[in-house]
């Protein structure tokens, strides 16, 4: 992948970007202390469906806004939402304040932030539905009741996909998430 450094909310962004010049584009938001590689593998299954991906190498300080500002300077104006634990609580939330931005979300092991998880802990209970069509990835990390929970803030096409016995979906499963963005991203 290519990494690429984008000015953004007054600092620098790096962000590694690959696949083929598509006008469908993927963005990838990884959890905290991942590695930049973590999306390497799904990456490359992306590229083969003729998607292009941004990966953002770390969400550790960014900002929603900055996150914008990633998309404007890379001249992205439509993008399909991906996140990853704390990457995906930024997704969920971008995807619900954002509009016309985003033309999908994928969240892997973490409900919408308004729903309490297995530990009860809500995270955004100011947070507001979402509006886009919406698949959550679980593995072993996230129970079953608080991901269908999830469905009550998403106001479009919902599905939950259980992966059992995988406790970071990224690294364990590549194929499964990156078959599961595939569906969202295809308009049929």
């Amino acid at each position: 992948m290519e990494f690429t450094h984008v000015s953004a909310a007054g600092g620098q962004c790096s962000v590694r970007v690959a696949g083929p010049d598509s006008r469908h584009a993927v963005l990838l938001l990884p959890d905290a202390g991942d590695p930049v590689d973590v999306y390497d593998a799904v990456s490359e299954r992306l590229h083969n469906s003729d998607l292009k991906t941004v990966a953002l190498e770390s969400i550790d300080g960014i900002s929603d806004e900055a996150i914008l500002t990633v998309l404007d300077e890379l001249k992205l104006s439509w993008v399909h939402l991906v996140g990853s634990g704390a990457g995906a609580e930024t997704a969920w939330t971008l995807a619900a304040k954002t509009f016309g931005r985003f033309a999908s979300l994928i969240a892997v092991n973490r409900c919408h932030p308004a729903i309490a998880d297995e530990q009860g802990t809500v995270r955004g209970a100011d947070c507001p539905p979402v509006e886009l069509p919406t698949t959550l990835v679980v593995g072993s990390s996230l129970g079953r009741a608080s991901a269908d929970a999830s469905g009550r803030f998403v106001y479009a096409d919902f599905r939950v996909v259980q992966l059992d016995g995988s406790a970071n979906v990224v690294a364990d499963e590549p194929a499964a998430l990156a078959t599961e963005i595939v569906l969202r991203t295809s308009p049929w």
